[in-house]
């Protein structure tokens, strides 16, 4: 078991900004790629955002333009700066480890943000 620390979610008006942050006791950072991924009531889980230990970045369509992901190994933390939130992105939000060589994932427990005015 690894434990995470997400925080940063919370109630934003629209075109407000949120930044989650995700840490995970995880020996090596490195060795992972760091995920976001949302549920909204009633859909499945999307991947939002992935960055690898390269730093080059992946982002689902609704999400190109207004977040920007970014890590830091030595704190083993993922970020997600979110910009000009609509009432699309209410939803839990999860950061994901994935290790690159093993194939397996750690999960964060998710931290809820809701986009309302």
């Amino acid at each position: 078991q690894v434990t995470f620390v997400e925080s940063g979610g919370g109630l934003v008006q629209p075109g407000g900004s949120l930044r989650l942050s995700c840490t995970a006791a995880v020996r090596d950072s490195s060795l992972y790629d760091m995920r976001w991924h949302r549920q909204a009531p009633g859909k499945q889980r999307e991947l939002v955002a992935s960055i690898s230990p390269d730093t080059s970045t992946i982002y689902a369509d609704s999400a190109k333009g207004r977040f920007t992901v970014s890590r830091d190994d030595a704190k083993t933390a993922v970020y997600l700066q979110m910009n000009s939130l609509k009432s699309d992105d209410t939803a839990v939000y999860y950061c994901n480890f994935h290790h690159l060589r093993a194939g397996y994932d750690y999960w964060g427990q998710g931290t809820q943000v809701t986009v309302s005015s």
